[in-house]
């Protein structure tokens, strides 16, 4: 066969000319790729979120998830990762300290106390042991109050003294030795009143010193 310019041509593309294999992706499957991954940094993001809240035996009416990943985060490692059992509120339990103390006798757990008042401020303390009625002071320095007006706040045991939870049935008082409690509330837990004291070196937990509860919740927050 007689090679000319054309047949070389042929020959060229026929034995090492392969048309190369293009898979053209629209700017559509793009833009499904880009959400489809947003979505699972999305589900990760919020799955986390959700590994960092406690289990709660019952729906707060007090605690959102920022309050509820704030206080994890500050309370002592023994009771991480314990389900959170609601032992008194106001809302199911009625408004009675009385009743307070007895939905905990028995109880040996560290519990949180969670206040409300009518200016819709939040605040509470952390108690190492469950509330009781008791002639002495009770609990250990891993007792705090803590406050989220209106930004979080936790005050820790100054050391000073060990007056960490005492309580009758007048009255439950959490710090003192300066003249005024901590916190303080009467026996049918609507008046409340908090003050600086030595215990904690705290600062008034509410926008008032004497403040009227709207709703409390108490927590275990360890079996």
């Amino acid at each position: 066969m007689k090679i000319t310019l054309e047949n070389m041509k042929v020959l060229f593309c026929a034995s090492d000319c392969v048309e190369p294999y293009v898979k053209f992706i629209t700017v559509k499957q793009t833009k499904q790729h880009i959400n489809l991954c947003n979505l699972e940094d999305f589900e990760e993001e919020e799955q986390e979120v959700e590994d960092d809240l406690p289990v709660l035996s019952d729906q707060s009416l007090l605690l959102d998830d920022h309050h509820l990943k704030t206080l994890v985060a500050h309370l002592p490692q023994r009771t991480q990762g314990y389900k959170w059992n609601l032992v008194y509120s106001t809302a199911i339990h009625g408004s009675s300290l009385k009743t307070l103390y007895r939905n905990m006798a028995g109880l040996d757990s560290p519990v949180l106390l969670v206040i409300k008042d009518m200016h819709k401020k939040v605040f509470g303390a952390f108690s190492s042991d469950p509330f009781r009625i008791s002639k002495y002071c009770y609990g250990t320095g891993e007792t705090f109050l803590f406050t989220f007006s209106p930004d979080f706040q936790q005050y820790k045991w100054s050391g000073e003294n060990s007056y960490f939870v005492s309580g009758d049935l007048g009255s439950l008082q959490i710090g003192g030795g300066g003249g005024g409690f901590a916190l303080w509330l009467d026996a049918d837990l609507y008046h409340g009143a908090s003050f600086s004291c030595p215990t904690f070196k705290n600062a008034t937990l509410s926008t008032h010193e004497d403040f009227i509860v709207q709703d409390a919740e108490v927590w275990t927050v360890q079996n």
